[in-house]
C-alpha cells in the first residue's frame, strides 16, 4: 500500500449560490471505514446535478430551467433527498484507483482502477431509496474519496481516466431509462437533448439494443449526433410533430421537458412510453390529460438505478460496445471555468476535471 498523505486538495461547496461557493482548499484525506475502499481520484466528470445542487434547483419553489437559478437563497428542499449537507465535496462521476481498504475488504483490491456506481441503494434493490456520491455525501471533486467496496467496479479497458470518468452518471442514468422503457429491436426512440452527456449515452445505448433512434439537438451538433448512431437528427428549430407525424414513435427518452413536453406526447404512439430523469428546459410543464389516458401512455420517472445497470455498463465498455465522448478536461482547481463551460452548452459529450496527482 502506498504511503498516504494526511491532507488533500478538494473543492468544498460551502452553500447555495454562485461560483464563489466553490472553495478549493486543503482537507483531511478520508479514512476508509468497515466495508469501504479509499480511492485516489484520477478523474471526475462534471454533471448538471452538481450545478443544480449548488443552485438549489431541486427545490419545489424553483420553476425555471436548470440555468435559471442562482439567487443564493438557501432552500431546505433544494437537494436530492433531504437538506443538502453543506459544506461538503461534490462530484458524482469518479474514476479512481484503490489506494487503501477498510476492515473487512480484500487487500488484493489495492491498485485496481475502478469507476464508482454513484447511485447507491443502501437498503437493497427492492427499495427506491437512494444515496448519491457527491450529492448526499462527499464525492470525487478531490484527490481522494471513500466509497463502499461494493460500489467500486473494476474495469479492464484501454480508455483514459477521463474517458472512464465520463461514464457513471450519464451512462448509468441513460441505461436505467433505456432498460426501464423496455427499448428493443425495431422500436422507434426519440431523444431530445441528444448531444448532452445523458442524451448522447441514450443514443448509443438504444442503438445497441437495435432501436431506430431520432435525436434532437442544435444545428451545429447534428453531425456529432449522427456519428454516434442516430438514424435521423432534428434540430431544435424543427417541429417534431410536423417532421415525424402524430403517433410516430414508441418511446420518448426526455431530459429536456419545458415547453416542448406536450409535443412529445403528441408524437408518441398509443401505448407508448415517456421516460425522464431530468428537466433542463424547465420542470413545470403543461399536460393534456387526454393525451395520457386516451393513448394509454405510460410515464416512467427514473432516478434510482436498477441492479443490472452498472454491471451492464462495465460489460459494454469491456466489449467496446460504447465509446466515451469527452469534450474537454480542466484541472480540478479550474472547476468554476469547467462549470461555466458546461452551462454554456456549447460542448458535446462530457467535461471532466483532473485532480493534481
Amino acid at each position: 500500500m502506498q504511503d498516504l498523505p494526511k491532507t488533500m486538495k478538494a473543492v468544498v461547496t460551502t452553500g447555495v449560490g454562485d461560483y464563489g461557493k466553490l472553495d478549493y482548499r486543503d482537507c483531511p484525506v478520508p479514512k476508509p471505514g468497515p466495508g469501504q475502499v479509499l480511492l485516489q481520484v484520477l478523474a471526475a466528470g462534471v454533471n448538471n446535478t452538481e450545478i443544480n445542487t449548488r443552485l438549489g434547483w431541486y427545490s419545489s419553489s424553483v420553476r425555471e430551467g436548470t440555468q435559471g437559478t442562482g439567487d443564493g437563497e438557501e432552500r431546505s428542499d433544494g437537494g436530492w433527498n433531504e437538506t443538502t449537507p453543506f459544506p461538503f465535496i461534490q462530484g458524482t462521476d469518479c474514476c479512481g484507483r484503490i489506494a487503501a481498504v477498510g476492515p473487512g475488504v480484500d487487500e488484493t483490491r489495492i491498485g485496481q482502477r475502478v469507476i464508482v456506481r454513484a447511485c447507491m441503494r443502501e437498503t437493497g434493490f427492492d427499495s427506491m431509496k437512494t444515496v448519491w456520491l457527491g450529492s448526499d455525501f462527499d464525492g470525487a471533486f478531490a484527490q481522494y474519496v471513500s466509497v463502499p467496496d461494493a460500489e467500486a467496479f473494476s474495469v479492464e479497458c484501454d480508455w483514459s481516466d477521463a474517458e472512464l470518468a465520463s461514464i457513471p452518471c450519464a451512462y448509468g442514468t441513460a441505461e436505467n431509462m433505456v432498460e426501464r422503457a423496455g427499448v428493443g429491436s425495431g422500436m422507434r426512440v426519440l431523444v431530445p437533448g441528444a448531444s448532452g452527456g445523458v442524451g448522447s449515452a441514450v443514443v448509443q445505448l438504444a442503438k445497441r439494443r437495435g432501436a431506430t433512434v431520432i435525436g434532437i439537438t442544435s444545428a451545429g451538433k447534428r453531425d456529432m449526433v449522427r456519428n454516434i448512431g442516430a438514424d435521423r437528427v432534428l434540430t431544435r428549430d424543427d417541429d417534431p410533430l410536423e417532421a415525424l407525424g402524430a403517433e410516430s414513435v414508441d418511446v420518448v427518452i426526455d431530459n429536456v421537458a419545458g415547453a416542448g413536453f406536450g409535443t412529445m406526447l403528441k408524437v408518441l404512439s398509443r401505448g407508448g412510453r415517456y421516460v425522464s430523469s431530468g428537466a433542463i428546459a424547465g420542470p413545470i410543464v403543461e399536460l393534456d390529460m387526454r393525451d395520457l389516458y386516451l393513448k394509454d401512455i405510460t410515464f416512467i420517472g427514473c432516478t434510482a438505478w436498477d441492479e443490472s445497470v452498472f454491471p451492464n455498463l462495465i460489460s459494454y465498455i469491456e466489449a467496446a460496445d460504447i465509446r466515451p465522448l469527452v469534450s474537454a478536461t480542466f484541472p480540478l482547481e479550474k472547476i468554476a471555468e469547467a462549470q461555466r463551460a458546461f452551462s454554456e452548452k456549447e460542448h458535446a459529450g462530457k467535461i471532466v476535471l483532473l485532480p493534481p496527482m
